[in-house]
């Protein structure tokens, strides 16, 4: 049986120049590298620079996963930029990433889910591409956070960065199994009861403001791991896999004890978790792309491998997808 799967032609990051450590951070607030390290596993983000906005590390990133893929930027007709920190409450920020492409064909839109921003947005190309709307797609995770931080907080200021990662997606036949390359299913859920426990308490319709970042540490934490565990065992039972077939599991840098205790939940080998949020800090729908281009580049995703994109972030929203490389 013939069917048609989103496969990766290539995938591209950028941080930018700024890199803020926790030793920084401990001359702006009450804490110390330790303690952050100790909790979240994070030893530095990165800054957007005054004037770089969440379309120009879009961009940057979207070239690199353009010349990753061999594909000239006229070859895409669909961009899908997942993000919670747009340059403008609209138009969306895709579309200005389409003009700063020189592009003027196809369609683009913003998708907005947080943390699981990106995993929204490669599950919602691979709908337009498998029903024949779009043929080759864009994706990205792009994120300014540090604009919408409260930088007294020390509960939140210490856990974003700034950053992009983005893929190229095409549609491709395959023969319907999961030895196919690219897209095999995606899974995603929300439950909205749980808005107070990570939002910004600003908006165009409520405050008339940006706001800042509000979080309940605790509870956030408390219902990471069975979310992210719903969503990938969903994807297991969907493709008659399991954590043993896995060879990469890549899931949403926001603090490394929800990755331990979520992995080891799972039963998948540590060894085979891609963890970079060391660097680069919570970068919300950008995470994933950013340690997906990483892993691919230092050569660890290799041809043929099945791997696992999962998170969870506020909303609460969470999502998993699982792809052979």
């Amino acid at each position: 049986m013939t069917v048609k799967r989103s496969i990766v032609l290539g995938t591209g990051s950028y941080l930018p120049e700024r890199r803020l450590t926790n030793e920084d951070l401990a001359q702006m607030v009450d804490t110390s590298d330790e303690w952050i390290v100790q909790r979240t596993g994070i030893r530095a983000r990165h800054i957007a620079a005054e004037g770089e906005l969440t379309s120009d590390l879009a961009v940057a990133a979207a070239r690199k996963a353009l010349e990753a893929s061999g594909v000239d930027a006229g070859d895409i007709d669909l961009i899908i930029l997942a993000t919670a920190t747009p340059d403008n409450t609209f138009p969306a920020t895709a579309v200005t990433v389409q003009n700063k492409l020189g592009l003027t064909s196809g369609f683009a839109f913003d998708v907005h889910a947080v943390c699981s921003g990106f995993v929204y947005a490669v599950a919602t190309a691979d709908a337009y591409l498998r029903t024949g709307m779009a043929r080759r797609a864009l994706v990205i995770g792009a994120e300014t956070f540090s604009r919408i931080l409260d930088w007294e907080d020390r509960t939140t200021c210490v856990l974003f960065g700034d950053g992009a990662g983005a893929v190229v997606l095409e549609a491709a036949d395959g023969e319907g199994t999961t030895a196919d390359r690219g897209v095999l299913t995606s899974h995603l859920r929300s439950d909205g009861s749980h808005k107070d426990k990570l939002y910004v308490d600003g908006g165009p319709s409520s405050t008339g403001t940006v706001g800042h970042l509000r979080m309940q540490g605790k509870e956030v934490f408390r219902h990471a791991v069975s979310m992210v565990t719903d969503v990938v065992e969903a994807a297991f039972e969907a493709t008659g896999t399991d954590a043993n077939a896995l060879d990469w599991f890549i899931p949403h840098q926001a603090n490394r004890r929800i990755i331990d205790a979520s992995a080891k939940k799972l039963g998948i080998d540590p060894a085979k978790v891609v963890i970079t949020l060391e660097d680069h800090g919570n970068t919300s729908a950008a995470s994933i792309p950013l340690a997906l281009d990483r892993a691919v580049r230092d050569g660890r995703v290799a041809r043929g491998d099945l791997v696992m994109l999962e998170a969870m972030g506020g909303g609460f929203t969470w999502g998993a997808t699982l792809l052979r490389w």
